[in-house]
């Protein structure tokens, strides 16, 4: 008898360490099959120092950042698209007029608002954008209506706003974009002028009272479930620029690259200069021909080659495994980060 309670006492037991290890090797599994997200977004960069800013206007641009960074999130998180998770998040800070991208956008020269704005899919490299808008309300829906409703990349102009009437995009009229302090810099960047800019003097531009005016823009970036990567950027771009001017914003590889074989990348800065470097497909080029790593590759760029140029600014970035980075070179960039685990971050100085 005491032979046999034996016996079943090793089978209970045996049966019982089974079950328990099958169990914590399907937690392993389960752990190690969770899905991996994340999604970085930016407000611009520029000389934001905590010295000049009110507690409450601090607070303000750190819901509005949280408040995008969340929508896009919750894209992520109940298993959408990395598009339009990057669409969505910019449109809310497009809605703001904290930040120079539509409501927000500022005044060029002849006293009215044009916005630039792009966004590409990692997975087939698709890419869509548009340039001198004026009657758009987020002009990232039309970017990104132009990748997949049309067989072209970019649009400008009146073609562009005619295409996003077809499209039956929000059209709304200029003075919707008006707002009081963007009117009041242009004003004050005029006063400034000491001579009218023609090819042979730039003077203005480099006037220190507007040296800011160039680094004002929005974007985002984001890796979903599938593994998949996107990038968006919308701006109004430079308070005070003429003859059409058109930044990095809208060109794919300057403001905006993605690509699932390595990264996603918006840009914020001075946009002659980001457009020069091709800085947001540099980044990507280094990972993928020197084997750099996300955070290795944008430093180079940022801190490195575009200071040589004479460039300023700023890149937010997430690469396939979703590591994300947020580089800049200046005294502060408006920025917001959040992973899978729901983790969110909100900066907007050098810390």
């Amino acid at each position: 008898m005491k032979k046999i309670i034996y016996l079943l006492t090793l089978v209970f037991t045996f049966a019982s360490c089974k079950k328990e290890t099958k169990s914590t090797t399907t937690e392993m599994i389960d752990k190690q099959q969770s899905p991996k997200f994340a999604i970085v977004i930016h407000g611009g960069a520029g000389t934001i120092l905590k010295e000049n800013m009110s507690s409450e206007t601090e607070q303000e641009y750190k819901e509005k950042l949280e408040e995008a960074i969340r929508v896009g999130h919750d894209i992520l998180k109940n298993g959408g698209s990395s598009l339009d998770a990057v669409t969505k998040s910019i449109s809310v800070l497009e809605n703001s007029p904290l930040f120079n991208a539509g409501k927000g956008a500022v005044f060029t020269n002849s006293g009215t608002n044009e916005h630039d704005a792009s966004i590409m899919d990692g997975n087939t490299l698709n890419a869509g954008a548009s340039a001198g808008t004026t009657t758009v309300k987020n002009p990232i829906n039309l970017a990104r209506s132009v990748m997949d409703k049309s067989p072209h990349v970019m649009l400008s102009g009146k073609g562009a706003e005619d295409f996003a009437k077809k499209q039956r995009l929000e059209i709304v009229d200029p003075s919707y974009f008006y707002t009081q302090p963007r009117y009041e810099s242009l004003q004050r960047i005029k006063e400034s002028e000491k001579t009218e800019l023609d090819h042979d003097n730039k003077t203005a531009f480099y006037d220190p009272s507007i040296r800011d005016s160039k680094f004002g823009t929005v974007g985002c970036v984001a890796l979903d479930q599938s593994g998949n990567l996107a990038a968006g950027t919308s701006t109004g771009g430079m308070t005070n620029k003429r003859w059409g001017r058109i930044g990095d914003s809208p060109i794919i590889g300057a403001g905006t690259y993605a690509n699932n074989n390595t990264c996603a990348v918006s840009s914020t800065g001075w946009g002659e200069y980001f457009i020069r470097a091709v800085v947001a497909h540099d980044i990507s080029a280094l990972m993928e021909y020197k084997g750099l790593s996300l955070e290795a590759a944008a430093k180079e760029v940022i801190q490195k080659k575009l200071p040589k140029l004479g460039g300023n600014g700023g890149i937010i970035a997430v690469d396939k495994n979703g590591n994300m980075v947020m580089e800049f070179n200046t005294a502060g960039m408006f920025r917001a980060t959040m992973n899978s685990l729901g983790e969110v971050f909100v900066g907007m100085y050098k810390e």
